[in-house]
Formats: structure tokens, sequence, C-alpha cells
């Protein structure tokens, strides 16, 4: 899994914070959210609905491929924003 080591508030699952993630699927797709706690959301997306994303509901299980931390959930959206919008190619250099 990949982390941006680059961000100023690169943390932990622990450490507080928004974060942006991206999983692969099962079908080798990749799927984008933002969380407070990446495992407990992971988990989440492979218990699958009413508590996991629709898309990931029958693309299960999922696995964590990259992440970043960001300082506030504004901040974290727009990030995400930005990694929906990048062409598969892109996305997989980012979480290679």
């Amino acid at each position: 899994m990949k982390n941006n080591k680059n961000s100023k508030n690169n943390k932990n699952n622990s450490g507080g914070g928004w974060f942006v993630y991206v999983v692969r699927c099962a079908d080798d797709t990749l799927y984008t959210g933002i969380t407070t706690d990446i495992a407990r959301r992971i988990g989440e997306h492979n218990a699958g609905r009413p508590i996991g994303a629709r898309y990931t509901d029958t693309r299960r299980p999922v696995k964590l491929v990259y992440h970043e931390c960001r300082a506030n959930r504004a901040a974290a959206a727009r990030r995400e924003f930005e990694l929906r919008n990048l062409s598969k190619p892109d996305k997989e250099k980012l979480v290679a």
C-alpha cells in the first residue's frame, strides 16, 4: 500500500485528521473515498451494505492501496475530487 510521503499532515489511522484513500476492488477497479478512520472504513466496505459504499458492495473484497492525510474534511473532499478525476492510467501510477 502506498502512502503519500509528501503530505505535511501524514499520519497513521489512529492519529486523527481526515484521510483520502484508494482501494482496489476484487474486479481490479479502483475506488476513492474519505474517512477519519481507514481501518474502520475498509472493514465497512468489506462488510457490505448498508455500511459500505454501493460501488464496492458487489466488488468485495477491497484492499487498501493508497492513502494520504488532510487537515480537515473540506481538504480531503477536494483531494478526493482530484483523484476521482484522474484517468485510470494516472491512478495506477499513483498507487504503484
